[in-house]
């Protein structure tokens, strides 16, 4: 009897030790990334992330829990600008500081996860002016830490946060095209009043 529990502890133990070797090898770093084509001027398209107070209206991330409590500090936009958040087991608990902001071009931001888990990651917004269109990339990327390597054996970090940056940048897509149509057409009917 005596030998057969040890047995079995020894194999759990060779478990163990295998899946944790198999963790380690994991990558130590993600990134990932996502693009959208915005048919507006970069100039249009900016303010919507230099803005922290406008984060609530594209951002998907607080989608899951309405009463999450937030908060902001520093400057409303552009660098030293903070947004804090404390929800649900869903949307967690963190803020995010801008930490670099080049009008029309780059946001950097520091992101802070404090529950369900505590880590860091970078994010970045870039504006590409093509023509009359702005092409935005929103990135993410940071270190993996153990539980976070175990979780990557069943699920891409791409998988687990890509889908949010589509579904956010077509938010903007949507509140930046929509106020460019509805400028459009004011614009026309003055000019048509004007004549």
């Amino acid at each position: 009897m005596v030998e057969s529990i040890l047995i079995v502890l020894i194999v759990l133990a060779a478990i163990i030790a295998v899946l944790a070797a198999i963790v380690a090898m994991q990558p130590s770093e993600y990134r990932v990334a996502r693009s959208a084509t915005i048919a507006a001027p970069s100039a249009e398209v900016f303010p919507q992330v230099n803005d922290l107070r406008k984060l609530n209206t594209w951002s998907p991330w607080l989608k899951p829990d309405p009463q999450a409590k937030t908060t902001y500090d520093g400057p409303s936009s552009g660098t030293g600008a903070v947004f804090a958040w404390d929800g649900n087991n869903q949307v967690g608990q963190g803020k995010m500081t801008i930490i670099e902001s080049r009008p029309h071009d780059l946001i950097r931001i520091k992101l802070e996860f404090l529950r369900p888990f505590a880590s860091t990651a970078d994010t970045e917004f870039t504006f590409k002016t093509e023509g009359d269109r702005t092409v935005v990339t929103w990135a993410m990327s940071g270190k993996k830490i153990f539980m976070s390597k175990l979780f990557g054996l069943f699920m891409s970090m791409d998988k687990m946060i890509g889908g949010n940056f589509e579904k956010g940048l077509a938010s903007i897509k949507s509140i930046v095209e929509n106020r460019q149509d509805f400028a459009q057409k004011v614009s026309k009917r003055d000019y048509a009043k004007a004549l």
